[in-house]
Protein backbone atom coordinates (compact mmCIF):
# COMPACT_ATOMS: atom_id res chain seq x y z
CA UNK A 1 0.00 0.00 0.00
CA UNK A 2 1.63 3.33 -1.29
CA UNK A 3 1.44 6.79 0.87
CA UNK A 4 0.91 10.20 -0.80
CA UNK A 5 4.04 12.46 0.16
CA UNK A 6 4.33 16.46 0.47
CA UNK A 7 7.04 18.26 1.18
CA UNK A 8 6.93 21.77 1.77
CA UNK A 9 9.86 24.23 2.96
CA UNK A 10 8.89 27.88 3.71
CA UNK A 11 9.06 28.72 -0.01
CA UNK A 12 7.62 26.67 -2.17
CA UNK A 13 6.91 22.58 -2.58
CA UNK A 14 9.61 20.47 -2.54
CA UNK A 15 8.49 17.50 -3.65
CA UNK A 16 4.93 15.98 -4.39
CA UNK A 17 4.12 11.80 -5.23
CA UNK A 18 3.32 8.56 -3.95
CA UNK A 19 6.04 6.43 -1.78
CA UNK A 20 6.15 2.99 -0.32
CA UNK A 21 7.99 4.24 2.27
CA UNK A 22 9.22 7.23 3.99
CA UNK A 23 11.83 7.76 6.27
CA UNK A 24 12.99 10.50 8.32
CA UNK A 25 14.89 12.31 11.36
CA UNK A 26 12.43 12.32 14.09
CA UNK A 27 13.85 14.43 17.29
CA UNK A 28 13.88 10.93 19.07
CA UNK A 29 15.43 9.08 15.81
CA UNK A 30 14.41 7.59 12.71
CA UNK A 31 11.33 6.22 11.47
CA UNK A 32 9.75 4.37 8.56
CA UNK A 33 6.54 5.31 7.03
CA UNK A 34 4.38 3.47 4.76
CA UNK A 35 0.75 3.47 3.84
CA UNK A 36 -2.07 2.92 6.77
CA UNK A 37 0.60 4.02 9.64
CA UNK A 38 -1.48 5.06 12.52
CA UNK A 39 -1.80 8.73 12.60
CA UNK A 40 0.86 10.97 14.19
CA UNK A 41 1.90 14.38 14.29
CA UNK A 42 5.91 14.63 15.06
CA UNK A 43 8.66 17.16 15.35
CA UNK A 44 11.63 16.95 12.87
CA UNK A 45 15.35 16.93 13.03
CA UNK A 46 18.18 17.56 10.92
CA UNK A 47 18.65 14.81 9.04
CA UNK A 48 17.55 13.05 5.67
CA UNK A 49 14.57 11.78 4.08
CA UNK A 50 14.19 9.43 2.11
CA UNK A 51 11.25 8.29 -0.40
CA UNK A 52 11.52 5.18 -1.58
CA UNK A 53 9.02 3.97 -4.32
CA UNK A 54 8.91 3.95 -8.36
CA UNK A 55 11.77 6.34 -8.19
CA UNK A 56 13.71 7.11 -5.12
CA UNK A 57 14.43 10.33 -3.78
CA UNK A 58 16.52 11.96 -0.93
CA UNK A 59 16.12 15.12 0.50
CA UNK A 60 17.74 17.11 3.57
CA UNK A 61 15.78 18.82 6.23
CA UNK A 62 16.70 21.52 8.73
CA UNK A 63 14.11 20.77 11.29
CA UNK A 64 10.27 21.12 11.13
CA UNK A 65 6.68 18.89 11.56
CA UNK A 66 5.40 15.62 9.94
CA UNK A 67 2.17 14.65 9.84
CA UNK A 68 1.33 11.99 9.34
CA UNK A 69 -2.10 9.74 8.12
CA UNK A 70 -2.82 6.66 6.30
CA UNK A 71 -3.02 7.55 3.38
CA UNK A 72 -0.98 10.89 3.09
CA UNK A 73 2.13 12.46 4.54
CA UNK A 74 3.12 16.10 4.99
CA UNK A 75 6.26 17.13 6.01
CA UNK A 76 6.42 20.95 6.92
CA UNK A 77 9.80 22.01 7.17
CA UNK A 78 11.97 24.38 8.04
CA UNK A 79 14.27 24.15 4.99
CA UNK A 80 14.47 21.05 2.38
CA UNK A 81 16.39 20.82 -0.63
CA UNK A 82 16.30 17.90 -2.62
CA UNK A 83 20.28 16.23 -2.62
CA UNK A 84 20.27 16.99 -6.30
CA UNK A 85 19.80 20.60 -6.63
CA UNK A 86 22.52 20.63 -4.02
CA UNK A 87 25.87 22.81 -4.51
CA UNK A 88 28.73 21.75 -3.39
CA UNK A 89 30.72 24.36 -4.11
CA UNK A 90 28.21 26.72 -2.62
CA UNK A 91 27.80 24.37 0.47
CA UNK A 92 31.34 24.60 1.32
CA UNK A 93 31.63 28.47 0.97
CA UNK A 94 28.79 28.70 3.20
CA UNK A 95 30.65 26.29 5.69
CA UNK A 96 33.90 28.09 5.58
CA UNK A 97 32.01 31.67 6.43
CA UNK A 98 29.84 30.69 9.43
CA UNK A 99 32.98 28.78 10.70
CA UNK A 100 34.87 32.08 9.90
CA UNK A 101 31.89 34.29 11.78
CA UNK A 102 31.37 31.68 14.67
CA UNK A 103 35.46 32.27 15.65
CA UNK A 104 34.78 36.34 15.11
CA UNK A 105 32.05 36.63 17.96
CA UNK A 106 32.77 37.72 21.01
CA UNK A 107 30.17 35.60 22.80
CA UNK A 108 28.22 32.54 22.50
CA UNK A 109 25.10 33.62 24.04
CA UNK A 110 24.23 36.07 20.91
CA UNK A 111 21.32 35.37 18.19
CA UNK A 112 23.98 35.90 15.55
CA UNK A 113 26.00 32.96 17.21
CA UNK A 114 22.85 30.56 17.05
CA UNK A 115 21.70 31.58 13.82
CA UNK A 116 25.36 31.12 12.50
CA UNK A 117 26.04 28.12 14.35
CA UNK A 118 22.59 26.47 12.62
CA UNK A 119 24.32 27.78 9.18
CA UNK A 120 27.01 25.78 9.56
CA UNK A 121 24.75 22.85 10.68
CA UNK A 122 22.72 23.02 7.74
CA UNK A 123 25.92 22.92 5.37
CA UNK A 124 27.58 20.38 7.61
CA UNK A 125 24.31 18.48 6.42
CA UNK A 126 24.07 19.34 2.64
CA UNK A 127 27.54 17.55 2.25
CA UNK A 128 27.16 14.70 4.24
CA UNK A 129 24.28 13.82 2.70
CA UNK A 130 26.15 14.61 -0.98
CA UNK A 131 28.77 12.32 0.20
CA UNK A 132 26.50 9.86 1.33
CA UNK A 133 24.07 9.74 -1.00
CA UNK A 134 26.72 10.50 -4.16
CA UNK A 135 24.58 12.09 -6.71
CA UNK A 136 25.44 10.68 -9.68
CA UNK A 137 24.56 7.04 -8.64
CA UNK A 138 20.95 6.22 -8.59
CA UNK A 139 19.36 6.39 -4.86
CA UNK A 140 18.78 2.79 -4.33
CA UNK A 141 21.15 -0.04 -4.53
CA UNK A 142 20.94 -2.14 -7.12
CA UNK A 143 23.45 -4.89 -5.76
CA UNK A 144 25.93 -3.86 -8.61
CA UNK A 145 28.09 -0.85 -7.15
CA UNK A 146 31.33 -0.50 -8.00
Amino acid sequence: MSIQVYIVSQDRVVYQGEADLVTLPGIEGEMGVMGGHAPLLTSLSFGVITVKGADDHVFTVAGGIAEIQPEIITILADAAEDIKEINIERAEAAKRRAEELLEQLPSQDTDDYLSIEAALRRSNLRLEAVRRFKRDKPYHNSGNEN
